[in-house]
């Protein structure tokens, strides 16, 4: 099957009026919103979440876990290639940024800090997210992720 973000190309100008001020500067300009001021950080509803220019599918709300930072925090991905990781030396101690595999935008970073049974957090901002919910999946072109939820691991 054809992976239908394999050649996306992001238009500059059409994403300086398709997002709003923040979405632009968290994904294009490697922003981070606020803690505890954003969609997502408490959002409990099943479903997937993916990139907000693109559309890949990149975490799922199966894997999604409180923090306590203020951001949305997942312990892995959808899968090992929907993201793609990159040295960040922006601050004081190195970091290790998380970026769309496709649009390559600015996601937020990964730690080593999480829950089993991966042990990782991905940090991640909302404003670089869509949430789709897990009854809206197949009509909204995910339908082959809707098996990830019949498990009953959903949350």
């Amino acid at each position: 099957m054809a992976n239908p973000y394999e050649n996306f190309k992001k238009d500059p100008e059409s994403l300086a009026t398709d997002l709003t001020t923040l979405q632009y500067q968290v994904t294009q300009n490697s922003g981070t919103e606020p803690p505890f001021q954003n969609e997502y950080w408490d959002h409990k509803a099943a479903g997937i979440y993916v990139d907000i220019v693109s559309g890949e599918p990149l975490f799922t709300s199966i894997h999604k876990f409180d923090s306590g930072t203020g951001w949305p925090s997942f312990y892995q991905p959808i899968n090992e290639q929907a993201t793609q990781l990159k040295s960040d030396y922006e601050l004081w101690i190195p970091r290790t940024e998380v970026r769309s595999r496709y649009a390559d935008n600015h996601l937020g970073h990964v730690f080593n800090d999480g829950p089993p049974p991966t042990g990782m957090r991905y940090c991640i901002n909302s404003a670089a997210l869509k949430f789709i919910k897990k009854e809206d999946l197949q009509a909204m072109g995910y339908g082959e992720l809707v098996a990830l939820f019949e498990d009953g691991t959903e949350k």
